[in-house]
């Protein structure tokens, strides 16, 4: 007998309608895995953000484990890391990248010295951060400038400074407490962006701080 073709039941949901798909579980939307934006001698910001069982990275023993991969990993393949600033579960840092390129490997490269010293740190085994890395493009020496005051300062935008705080104290987990230290945590900028430009778009911008050290 030739054999008969039956009706195969299709399901009536799904599709590239709006809304269909597998639903979002995270509560904060992920970076988008998407080719980045090609760029050439750029200055950007860039968040990292890190996993919810990761433990806070504003301790003593969390911040050394960072210092030592900003120190391997703040200067290479022409990347440059110029500021950083380490919430409890992100950092903020400003960069220097000749293109998409040399940022990708660099921040790959620091993101793996992250992770296994903090791994280190912990005594686990695993991933440690939670997404891709947020890089913004900074187009102008004054969103440059608004920026690095944005990233330095981060500290009494989560409440983390302390009631009574003086307004020049500086935070004791940002680059500008550790310049000059050896090995150095960061690399000078190189670029006219960072050099000049932000020196004439904002000239009250560099102010008298005092830095707070963490031994």
């Amino acid at each position: 007998m030739k054999p008969k073709q039956q009706a195969l039941p299709l399901k009536t949901w799904g599709g590239t309608r709006r809304g269909a798909g597998r639903k979002q579980k995270a509560a904060r939307k992920s970076v988008p895995h998407r080719p980045r934006r090609p760029f050439r001698r750029g200055v950007l910001h860039v968040t990292t953000p890190l996993r919810a069982e990761v433990w806070n990275l504003r301790s003593h023993r969390c911040f050394r484990a960072l210092r030592r991969a900003f120190a391997g990993g703040c200067a290479r393949f022409g990347f440059r890391l110029v500021h950083f600033s380490v919430q409890g579960n992100h950092v903020h840092t400003i960069v220097e990248a000749p293109d998409a390129v040399a940022l990708g490997r660099a921040m790959k490269g620091l993101e793996v010295r992250m992770a296994r010293a903090l791994n280190k740190v912990m005594r686990r085994r695993g991933k440690v951060f939670a997404d891709r890395y947020h890089a913004h493009l900074l187009k102008s020496p004054r969103e440059a400038a608004n920026a690095i005051r944005y990233v330095l300062e981060n500290w009494r935008r989560h409440g983390l400074c302390g009631p009574g705080t003086d307004p020049r104290d500086v935070d004791p987990y940002c680059s500008t407490s550790w310049h000059g230290t050896k090995p150095a945590l960061t690399a000078a900028p190189e670029g006219w962006m960072l050099c000049i430009g932000i020196r004439l778009a904002e000239p009250g911008a560099q102010r008298n701080l005092r830095p707070v050290r963490v031994r």
